[in-house]
């Protein structure tokens, strides 16, 4: 009678949940966690590549102060774009009229302002209320007509860019109060002990950091709670060290120049308002649904003409928004403005990982998006690239990071 006896090698503790951290092991986590959240992390790999590219490039001028700054400044209108775009697509739709509506409302704060002679702060009001106006009226017929988004926005491209024509007679007109010029082209003002540095951004960046550090550990408790897949503890933290790098180096940068621009905190106002908006809100719920499967939104009780309507409207504001950046700039409206400001918006939009089919996307990636654009833009001017392969180049990018988004489904699918 024999006894077969078996070696039995003891089971790997799990990642995350004890064992020696070793190099190696950390390298793991990384690649596993990266295929796994391939879709957020893809972009933001490739802008920090994108940014070591031309700094390298450029002898390091990509990362002076001074042109991080104007970075900030010359893509600022796109940013703001991208995210009511970002939520468009999101719901299934596409717009292809904010370039145009753009530089009506520019043409209305010229004339409300130069022509006029109302006060600055009325007529940013009366304008943010054109533009939802146009986004409602656009979101009534695409929303409760039945008419498809790219029908009724291309109607409203040509209509906009007309009307912009008329208010503004064929010419440029302007120039626009300090006022609203401080808002698009200041920075914040200098308070506290004289330093090297501006201590109102410094201030503002380490506030951001603790922010999205509390934030962070606040959605992993949640999804804990939740019985939720989370990252492992070393990924997790790995990931907070990277992201208050990221912030910080920022931070140091425009601290050292004249400070953070007036526009970025409008920016992160809108990134953490509709963030917020997206990820907890019942209305941000409602947008993934009728983009990912409207039958099922419909049979759940989502009123879907109404998230619809809702998310043009938001567009139209977010577009009226843009144009009075833009036009306060260059402090002069043209009828020129906002020429494929459009397409600037949905290639940012893809770029930061939404979905053609729609129900994908964050906010946080349309601004993602946006900065790829925006860097190559500088980074290939910097380096004296013509503005005929600066096309080409942004096309590959843009087809590049659809064709990632296709491969990516299929081998979730598969």
């Amino acid at each position: 009678m024999s006894t077969d006896v078996t070696a039995k090698t003891p089971a790997p503790a799990p990642p995350g949940k004890g064992g020696a951290a070793t190099g190696d092991g950390l390298l793991q986590l990384v690649l596993d966690g990266m295929r796994r959240n391939m879709r957020q992390y893809g972009m933001l790999i490739a802008l920090g590549l994108i940014v070591v590219l031309f700094a390298v490039w450029t002898d390091g001028d990509l990362l002076l102060p001074r042109n991080v700054s104007n970075l900030v400044l010359q893509n600022s209108y796109i940013l703001i774009l991208a995210i009511g775009m970002m939520l468009v697509i999101i719901a299934g739709h596409i717009d292809l009229s904010v370039g145009s509506l753009t530089a009506f409302v520019g043409s209305m704060a010229a004339v409300f302002m130069v022509k006029q002679d109302i006060s600055w702060p009325i007529a940013v009001v009366l304008c943010l209320a054109v533009g939802a106006a146009a986004g409602a009226v656009q979101g009534f017929f695409i929303a409760y007509g039945g008419i498809p988004s790219f029908i009724v926005t291309l109607a409203g491209m040509l209509i906009f860019r007309g009307l912009t024509e008329i208010f503004l007679e064929g010419q440029t007109l302007g120039p626009f109060p300090d006022g609203l010029q401080k808002v698009a082209n200041g920075f914040l003002p200098e308070v506290g002990p004289e330093t090297n540095y501006h201590n109102l951004t410094l201030l503002l960046g380490f506030a951001m950091i603790a922010f999205v550090i509390f934030q962070e550990v606040r959605d992993r408790k949640r999804q804990q709670e939740f019985d939720l897949e989370v990252p492992p503890v070393k990924l997790f933290l790995l990931k907070l060290v990277a992201i208050g790098a990221a912030v910080l180096t920022l931070t140091m940068l425009l601290a050292s120049y004249k400070g953070a621009p007036i526009v970025l905190l409008i920016l992160g106002v809108l990134l953490v308002g509709f963030g917020y908006i997206m990820r907890n809100a019942i209305i941000g719920r409602h947008i993934y649904a009728i983009g990912g499967n409207l039958p099922a939104a419909k049979l759940s009780g989502v009123k879907d003409k109404k998230v619809t309507f809702l998310v043009f409207l938001n567009m139209g504001m977010l577009a009226a928004l843009a144009g009075l950046v833009f036009a306060a700039r260059f402090n002069a409206a043209s009828p020129k403005a906002g020429l494929n400001f459009e397409l600037e918006a949905i290639a940012a939009s893809f770029i930061g990982g939404a979905s053609m089919s729609g129900g994908v996307g964050t906010v946080l990636g349309a601004i993602i998006g946006g900065l790829v654009l925006g860097v190559l833009n500088n980074g290939m001017n910097l380096v004296g690239i013509g503005t005929d392969w600066q096309q080409v180049i942004k096309g590959l990018v843009l087809l590049a990071a659809v064709g990632f988004d296709v491969w990516n489904k299929r081998k979730v699918g598969s």
